[in-house]
């Protein structure tokens, strides 16, 4: 096993022992990691290769293995968790069972399983295969009936399998290395994704489109208090008229973005009296009229949130330049 980034997990049984291997698979991938049993083919030397990308809301895993029965049930089941399971069969047989049906996955087929539901993937050749859990709620918020997609296959040219595994791919490759305000909206896209494949609504359609306005929306916002983050009237109503919406709609944008209206107009302003702090061309003036000048309408207020936002005071940031004292804790 190999942490290639605190986010992805590699297994694989190369370097492993191959008397060793099934008990360590049993151990680490079916035990620790998806709560499952395992038990490779007996008359096949086992071998496998899978990569884990772990998220909140999303676990991906890509995973190649020669045959092999994975089934969950009994205590696994009592964990607690209730993920919808996308298994996508992307090369050799395989044949999945859950509840009295059961249903041969040919290249490129998937399927959802249930995962509160006892359940068989049996994979009879050497394969790969490529698997999304998604938290069921997620799902059916997007208003899909869950219930009637569970076991019912989805076919290798269906546009959104396609988009998804592709999307979900690119995920898993780029996924160590891209921010986490990306890797937030990545997840929520693979949500939307998964439900469209599992088949939308009306509804869904309607939430992905209000989803996109209101994207739009909280970013002609954000520009706009950039903008104008130095006038001394700005407020939510302002915005709202700017946006043509009613004020509880513009807290509602930037609520759901994990911040306030008023904490993101502070920081531009902290911000901005932090570049001027900074530059030498303002070395002369007063801090208060710093303050003043980017926005803040009172000194202590600017004080104290400047020190928690930057863990130095305003005249530690600037070293003191403008009356000739240089200090050792700025940060420009």
């Amino acid at each position: 096993m190999s942490d290639l980034n605190p986010r992805i997990v590699e297994f694989s049984t190369d370097h492993i022992p191959e008397p060793e291997r099934a008990a360590f698979w049993r151990e680490h991938y079916g035990q620790v990691m998806l709560h499952v049993d395992f038990e490779p083919a007996p008359d096949v030397a086992f071998k496998a290769r899978n990569r884990a990308l772990t998220l909140p809301g999303l676990q991906l895993l890509d995973a190649w293995a020669t045959p092999a029965r994975i089934s969950r049930s009994g205590p696994h089941l009592a964990d607690g968790t209730d993920n919808l399971i996308l298994a996508i069969n992307r090369e050799g047989s395989a044949f999945v069972e859950q509840g009295r049906q059961g249903h041969e996955l040919r290249e490129g087929e998937a399927i959802i399983l249930s995962g509160t539901d006892p359940g068989t993937f049996h994979r009879v050749s050497n394969g790969h295969s490529f698997t999304l859990l998604v938290p069921r709620v997620m799902i059916e918020a997007a208003d899909v009936s869950v219930a009637d997609a569970v076991m019912r296959p989805i076919a290798a040219n269906q546009g959104a399998l396609q988009l998804l595994d592709h999307y979900a791919s690119w995920l898993m490759s780029s996924g160590g290395t891209i921010d986490a305000q990306l890797l937030n909206l990545s997840v929520r896209h693979v949500q939307d994704l998964l439900a469209l494949a599992i088949g939308p609504s009306a509804d869904m359609a309607e939430t992905m489109r209000a989803r996109g306005l209101r994207a739009a929306r909280l970013k002609l916002a954000k520009s706009f208090l950039i903008a104008n983050s130095r006038r001394s009237d700005i407020s939510v109503a302002m915005l709202a008229g700017k946006l043509n919406v009613t004020p509880r709609y513009v807290q509602r944008l930037f609520e759901v973005d994990g911040t306030t209206f008023s904490a993101f107009l502070s920081g531009v302003r902290l911000a901005n009296a932090h570049r001027m702090l900074c530059d030498p061309a303002h070395g002369q003036l007063a801090i208060a009229s710093i303050a003043y000048d980017v926005g803040f309408g009172d000194l202590s207020h600017f004080n104290r949130s400047f020190r928690r936002q930057y863990g130095l005071t305003p005249r530690e940031v600037r070293g003191d330049r403008g009356i000739g004292r240089e200090s050792s804790g700025r940060m420009c």
